[in-house]
C-alpha cells in the first residue's frame, strides 16, 4: 500500500482457510485492519497469526451476522470493505438433497451476505466509501449435477451482487461478485470426494474429466490468485467497477 492510501477496516468471512485466509492475509500486507469471521474456533490462530482480530460466529443465524457487524465497529470504529466468502457444499441429486442442507446452504452463503451487506451499509454510506465484494463462483454462472443449493446460492448472489450496486453507487458503495473455478481450499477437497461419490469415479478421475473438462487452463486456482482480484476491487483504483461478476474461471465460460 503506497504511502498516501488510507487504512481501511475490513470485515471477511470464512477465514479459517482457503480463500478466505488468504484475503485476510493479503488485505492485512496491504495495512489494512481486518476483522476475520468464521464458524470454526481454529480460526483465531489464523486471523491472529496474520494481525487480524477474530470473531466466531455461526452466520447461518440473523444475530450472528449482525453480531459480527457490530464486534467491527465496536473495534474499529466502521467498516470499509465487506468480503463475503463464507460456503459450504454438499452434493445431491434434487430428488434426495435433503432439506435441513438446503436451508443451511441457502443460509449461509445467500441469506447471511444480505444481512452482512445491510448492517455494514450504514457505516459505508456515512463514509461515503465502501467495497462490497462476493466470492461467488463460476457456479454463479453455469450449472453443474448434484449441486443444486449451491448453484441456487450462488446464482442469488450474482443477482444480491447487481442490486446493491445500483442502490450503492450514489453514496460511493460499490460490489462486485468474484465468480473463481475451482480453487485450492479444503471446501473443494471435500467436492473431489463427494463427487468422486456420487459418479462412481476415482479422484483424480474426478480432477480430470469433471473440475478441470471445461478448463482451458488445465490446473486448480491458487487463493492468492483470487485474493489479489479482492484486494484490487477493494482499493480507491477501483471506484468506477460495480455491479460487475469477475470470471477466474481457467477460461470455463469462455466456449
Amino acid at each position: 500500500m503506497s504511502a498516501n492510501s488510507p487504512t481501511r477496516v475490513a470485515l471477511v468471512t470464512g477465514t479459517s482457510s482457503g480463500i478466505g485466509a488468504a484475503v485476510v492475509a493479503d488485505l492485512r500486507a496491504q495495512g489494512h485492519e481486518v476483522l476475520a469471521v468464521d464458524f470454526n474456533p481454529e480460526g483465531r490462530q489464523t486471523a491472529e497469526a496474520e494481525g487480524a482480530a477474530f470473531y466466531q460466529a455461526d452466520l447461518t443465524q440473523g444475530e450472528a451476522c449482525r453480531g459480527a457487524v457490530d464486534e467491527a465497529l465496536a473495534r474499529f470504529g466502521r467498516v470499509d470493505i465487506l468480503v463475503n466468502n463464507a460456503g459450504i457444499q454438499h452434493v445431491a441429486p434434487i430428488v434426495d438433497f435433503p432439506e435441513e442442507q438446503w436451508r443451511r446452504i441457502i443460509d449461509l452463503m445467500l441469506t447471511a451476505p444480505f444481512l452482512l451487506t445491510q448492517a455494514v451499509w450504514p457505516s459505508m454510506r456515512d463514509n461515503g466509501w465502501g467495497r462490497i465484494i462476493n466470492i461467488a463462483s463460476v457456479h454463479a454462472q453455469v450449472a453443474s449435477p448434484g449441486k443444486s443449493a449451491y448453484i441456487s446460492a450462488k446464482h442469488g448472489m450474482i443477482g444480491l451482487t447487481k442490486t446493491a450496486a445500483l442502490e450503492g453507487g450514489a453514496q460511493g458503495i460499490t460490489a462486485n461478485a468474484l465468480c473463481p473455478a475451482y480453487v485450492k481450499t479444503p471446501l473443494v477437497d471435500n467436492q473431489i470426494s463427494d463427487q468422486a461419490k456420487l459418479h462412481g469415479m476415482e479422484e483424480q478421475q474426478v480432477i480430470e474429466q469433471i473440475m478441470l473438462k471445461n478448463a482451458a487452463v488445465k490446473r486448480l486456482i491458487e487463493p492468492s490468485e483470487v485474493a489479489s482480484l479482492v484486494a484490487y476491487l477493494a482499493s480507491d483504483a477501483a471506484g468506477a467497477v460495480t455491479g460487475a461478476s469477475w470470471n477466474i474461471d481457467l477460461g470455463w465460460t469462455a466456449q
